[in-house]
């Protein structure tokens, strides 16, 4: 009777000590932080009256996702797009809230699969002035301009060196502008980003999109080697509950949600931000 009476204390013990661990192991982090790309509305922008922040759908997002497990998840601004990757690389920020899958980024950070968005890669051109376009073949013989060192994708790459008229420019608004001035016949960027940038400019009226894109890209969520935070339970819940607000169609609800808060941030008139 001793001896069982012992038996099932211990066993109780095991018990609490599993259960304490798993505690633990779930609310090591009670507050995770995010960087990313300042200038890439909808996406991604610093908030008007907090620069400090980051806003817009991938925040969004990312915010929804931390009150699914019970974490806070900070989205701030580190600087520019590359130097947010280094922070995230070193570990002294955790997550990127949004990027595509590369090589590179493979031996520093853990991706979060799945992709909460596809970003199509679209050809954009002057409004009335669009010309027959069903695939990559149409877009020989005509001049593009793109962003340098932009990618659409291994395949694409490859054809566009070797059958495609394509010069590098160093800013979306100038590849925007050479179009409009007919200087180039096509620009190849990003559907939701371009459609930004055109509110902003005030050029949505004077561009239009050819249909079908000639890529799409995912777009993930990545969480750093170096993170303090990066556990197997994390990942796995992370992945979960990506999964989850990816079939319910949140993300594609918050995308549009920011492309309207975008175009109304620019009809506002520019104030201080908060102290």
């Amino acid at each position: 009777m001793r001896v069982r009476g012992l038996l099932k204390l211990l066993l109780l013990g095991i018990g609490a000590t599993v259960l304490s661990g798993t505690v633990t192991a779930a609310g090591k982090c009670e507050r995770l932080v995010a960087t990313g790309n300042p200038e890439y509305p909808p996406y991604l922008w610093r908030d008007p009256q907090n620069p400090q922040q980051l806003i817009g759908a991938n925040a969004d997002l990312l915010k929804h996702l931390g009150e699914e497990l019970g974490v806070v998840i900070d989205v701030i601004y580190t600087g520019p797009w590359s130097r947010a990757q280094d922070e995230v690389r070193t570990g002294r920020v955790d997550l990127i809230a949004g990027a595509f899958l590369t090589l590179q980024r493979l031996d520093s950070m853990d991706y979060v699969h799945p992709a909460f968005y596809w970003t199509p890669n679209v050809v954009w051109v002057k409004k009335d002035e669009a010309f027959p376009y069903a695939g990559w073949e149409d877009l020989q013989g005509h001049t593009g301009d793109t962003l340098v060192g932009n990618s659409f994708g291994q395949q694409f790459d490859a054809y566009a060196k070797t059958s495609l008229t394509l010069e590098g420019v160093s800013s979306l608004t100038q590849a925007f502008q050479k179009l409009l001035l007919g200087r180039t016949d096509y620009v190849l960027y990003e559907r939701y980003p371009g459609l930004a940038l055109a509110e902003t400019l005030g050029m949505e009226d004077d561009l239009e999109i050819l249909e079908p894109p000639i890529s799409s890209e995912g777009l993930y969520l990545t969480l750093s080697h170096n993170s303090a935070c990066n556990e197997p339970w994390l990942r796995g819940q992370l992945a979960k509950k990506m999964t989850e607000l990816a079939a319910d169609g949140l993300p594609e609800t918050l995308l549009q949600r920011n492309l309207q808060r975008w175009k109304e941030q620019q009809l506002q008139p520019v104030s201080a931000p908060n102290p």
